[in-house]
């Protein structure tokens, strides 16, 4: 049988449990990492910088309300959410790069084909349905080419049509767009001189006109 001196196991122990102190030490240290992180990771769900895991990021959306000649409005109906089905203005989300009324402009020959001018804003909305944040700037647009002006359907629309302005609520329109037709209808025929314009000419700039 191999015995240890005294000396020897004094030493041993001493080794040992300065092992032991180690280890126990490093894995109180891993514990409370993983606490820490537990910690962090629970006060992340509720931090106020965080908000995008609670609510949408806000969009900036454009819309462009277009009339022709026999008093009809340009409509489109919505095939995604938000309002999938429902019938609104031709319009869309700003991409980065781009002006507001580029996007506008883009968003109507996207999703109907036809080319028109961005004239003066008409309305400013804010919308939070669906998990979604948009504020939406609406424009009067005018048809460039009137005699060429029949709305063909793109593929992020279901349907687009010419409707008479005493046909729109037979649609299911989006809320409150209606009422913003019907004015922006008046502005359009020149009988008010409402909304917020582009007077010099820079796209940057809206101001209402004196």
């Amino acid at each position: 049988m191999f015995h240890l001196t005294k000396e020897l196991s004094i030493e041993l122990d001493g080794q040992l449990n300065a092992s032991v102190l180690f280890l126990l030490g490093t894995f109180t240290i891993q514990l409370k990492r993983l606490s820490d992180n537990k910690k962090i990771q629970r006060l992340s769900m509720i931090a106020p910088d965080n908000t995008a895991s609670i609510f949408p990021i806000p969009a900036i959306g454009v819309g462009g309300i277009v009339f022709n000649s026999q008093n009809q409005v340009l409509l489109i109906q919505r095939n995604q959410p938000p309002a999938m089905g429902l019938w609104s203005i031709p319009g869309g989300k700003l991409e980065a790069g781009e002006s507001l009324t580029e996007a506008c402009k883009r968003e109507i020959k996207e999703e109907t084909g036809l080319e028109t001018e961005i004239r003066n804003i008409v309305a400013v909305v804010e919308r939070r349905i669906e998990n979604f944040h948009y504020v939406i700037i609406d424009y009067l647009a005018l048809l460039i080419d009137e005699d060429h002006a029949m709305p063909i359907a793109q593929s992020d629309i279901a349907d687009a049509k010419w409707v008479p302005l005493e046909s729109i609520t037979d649609y299911e329109l989006v809320d409150g767009l209606a009422e913003i037709i019907r004015r922006t209808f008046c502005i359009y025929k020149g009988d008010h001189l409402a909304g917020l314009y582009d007077v010099d000419s820079k796209g940057t700039d809206y101001i209402p006109l004196l």
